[in-house]
């Protein structure tokens, strides 16, 4: 199964990943952690990848998109993926359209939470995580960055009929299920 999550920041996309890549055997592919690595290994992509990240800037399309063709010629994803964080552009929806060709993605999950609760949600993994990226203004910055560039991709996907949205509020375990259900895997 080759599937794409999309919801706002402080949605539970990468703990919900992470279940449902165990649950359907599928490798959970972040951008955050193919960045990391790449820098970690020095890579020449993770070189120029850090250069925007020490600014705060956004890494630009043409090189989150050759890390993402990379790991997903990786031979654990031959069989299916799980994306998390990528596409976040109509731009990047039309490259992993040419890197999958035909066989594209098999359904889209997008997790719909309350602004509210994404915020004190943020908040709390701030405090526990002494993450100073997630102070409230930067928080909702980053949510309206969400329904600039990445919530016009729910619109994109629901017409090709891949679309699957699931209620992100409640326990962990209750949001899986739902997923699974969306993707008559429940």
């Amino acid at each position: 199964m080759r599937l794409v999550l999309l919801g706002p920041p402080g949605a539970g996309k990468g703990t919900q990943a992470a279940r449902l890549a165990a649950e359907l055997d599928v490798p959970a592919i972040s951008t955050g952690d193919i960045f990391r690595a790449n820098v970690t290994e020095g890579t020449e992509l993770g070189r120029t990848a850090k250069q925007y990240m020490d600014e705060g800037e956004y890494v630009p399309d043409e090189v989150t998109n050759a890390m993402v063709r990379d790991r997903l010629r990786a031979d654990d994803a031959r069989d299916g993926f799980l994306l998390d964080g990528y596409p976040r552009t109509p731009a990047q929806v039309e490259e992993l359209d040419l890197m999958l060709g035909e066989a594209g993605v098999d359904a889209v999950v997008q997790l719909t939470v309350d602004t509210e609760e994404v915020v004190a949600r943020l908040a709390q993994r701030a405090t526990e995580q002494q993450r100073s990226d997630d102070g409230e203004a930067v928080q909702r910055h980053r949510l309206e960055v969400y329904e600039e560039q990445t919530a016009p991709l729910v619109d994109v996907y629901d017409r090709r009929g891949l679309l699957r949205p699931v209620d992100g509020m409640g326990a962990v375990p209750a949001v899986t299920a739902r997923i699974l259900a969306a993707l008559d895997r429940g």
